[in-house]
């Protein structure tokens, strides 16, 4: 496990290393960088699989340590804890009679609701406050439609999977990103590419990355839309105004997707609103141009398409139950119908200030970390010096803006705690963590304790979660 956060704070160099010489950084020939002495080299078979010089290759090994390590901590806790919801599922397409084990351990808390919503569709009314099961049950579809036994048991299988693919990828998306924003040309560069990557590993969602559960999926689509969103603004600097559309337009499905998903997908779209303010500004004040009027329809075209998937949800539910004369809804009256807004409030009683109980002091502790980073880094990004803003810098204060508000609703008004898994899918955060620990000054990787301490407290909280949710106690 020390090999692991060694490795995530100071990577493994190129090669081997004289006696007494400090180790450098495989890019060092680029411009000098220094790396701090670790207390501790990693073994040598760590040493060859986890180097710089193969970045994908050693996120790849760290991502699967990593969730190697995760499947043990849940699979071999001892019981169901005080809950025993489990076994309401009937694991008969596997002949389990008991409660289950293995990866069919992670079906716990909500994503029992999401395995048993997959399967058989919406129907309660509480269960419209979920869209995770929506795409998981498309997966399961692909295997009835081969023919295979469906049921719970390959229903929380394929959700397993699907998370470990989606987080996987997410995390190469968050590298190639990190290099849109940052560069890739110094050594520098690299390593905050690199380690933002391996901190995304071991985000403090933790075995939520591995479980049934929409955190992964909503990362993926995340990260790669931001991703298609600085590639258009290299696209815009080039010139390339075709290429720059299409990524816009691309980025902005995968945001849509990403809301169908889970809701705050849609705090994405700030980036469309972002950008359309700004160049309704250039327009009013400097007059049309053809180049900045098709800009603007798109970037608007792209903000329909994200808000498109939280209206359309809302509209199939007024149909469903809003024309059925014999029983109305209460929501159905309201101004603006909402059904996700009813189920939250009345079945989850949340809402402004309604999570400020005495009883909830703790769960706001838990939180206080990450809503801490989320709040500095987001002051971090707003206050960093950007060129242009079509510069890919500047997306710097895009993001900052859906990461800030993000923060401000789970203190307010969210289940404070979940502010743990669904900030996994935000990248700025990770980049204020890596950057503080590299001083530009002296153009050296320093021992940033804001880092060691970021990392060591993510790991021992992932740890810690992994037994309190495969145990089903709280406050997993």
């Amino acid at each position: 496990m020390h090999t692991i956060m060694t490795f995530l704070v100071f990577p493994s160099p190129i090669g081997s290393r004289p006696p007494d010489v400090g180790i450098r950084s495989p890019f060092s020939s680029y411009s000098g960088i220094k790396m701090a002495e670790p207390t501790q080299r990693p073994p040598p078979l760590f040493a060859k699989l986890l180097r710089l010089d193969n970045p994908i290759r050693s996120l790849t090994v760290a991502f699967w340590l990593w969730k190697v390590l995760l499947y043990w901590v849940v699979t071999l806790c001892p019981g169901p804890g005080y809950d025993t919801s489990t076994s309401l599922l009937s694991y008969v397409d596997t002949g389990i009679q008991e409660s289950p084990s293995g990866p069919l351990q992670f079906a716990r808390w909500d994503s029992i609701y999401f395995v048993d919503i997959a399967e058989k569709g919406y129907t309660f009314e509480q269960q419209w406050a979920f869209g995770y099961p929506k795409l998981l049950s498309l997966f399961v579809s692909g295997i009835r439609l081969s023919g295979g036994v469906v049921g719970p048991a390959s229903t929380a299988m394929v959700g397993v999977a699907l998370s470990h693919v989606t987080h996987y990828l997410s995390v190469l998306a968050l590298y190639r990103l990190s290099a849109n924003i940052f560069g890739h040309a110094t050594a520098t560069q690299h390593l905050i590419c690199f380690l933002s990557a391996a901190l995304h590993i071991i985000s403090p969602a933790g075995a939520f990355l591995s479980a049934p559960y929409g955190e992964p999926v909503v990362s993926f689509l995340n990260m790669t839309g931001f991703y298609l969103y600085s590639s258009s603004l290299i696209a815009e600097r080039n010139g390339s105004t075709r290429l720059r559309d299409m990524r816009v337009l691309t980025s902005a499905v995968l945001f849509a997707v990403a809301t169908l998903v889970r809701s705050n997908g849609l705090l994405s779209g700030f980036l469309f609103a972002y950008d359309a303010v700004v160049l309704a500004w250039k327009i009013v004040t400097r007059g049309p141009t053809v180049h900045n009027t098709v800009r603007l329809a798109v970037i608007i075209l792209g903000g329909c398409i994200v808000a498109s998937s939280i209206a359309i949800p809302q509209a199939l539910a007024y149909r469903i139950y809003c024309l059925n004369e014999s029983d109305v809804r209460p929501w159905c009256e309201w101004t603006v119908p909402s059904i996700y807004g009813w189920v939250q409030s009345h079945y989850w009683d949340v809402g402004f200030l309604r999570y400020w109980t005495v009883s909830n002091i703790p769960l706001f502790l838990l939180a206080a970390p990450m809503l801490v980073i989320l709040c500095r880094s987001s002051w971090w990004a707003l206050t960093s010096p950007s060129s242009s803003s079509t510069s890919p810098g500047s997306m710097l204060t895009r993001l900052a803006i859906p990461q800030g508000i993000l923060a401000v609703m789970a203190f307010t008004s969210y289940h404070v705690q979940i502010i743990n898994r669904i900030s996994s899918g935000y990248p700025l955060w990770y980049w204020y963590l890596v950057t503080s620990a590299v001083d530009y000054d002296t153009s050296t990787l320093k021992k940033s304790r804001t880092l060691i301490f970021a990392v060591y407290g993510m790991v021992a909280y992932a740890l810690i979660q992994g037994v309190l949710f495969g145990s089903f106690l709280p406050p997993a």
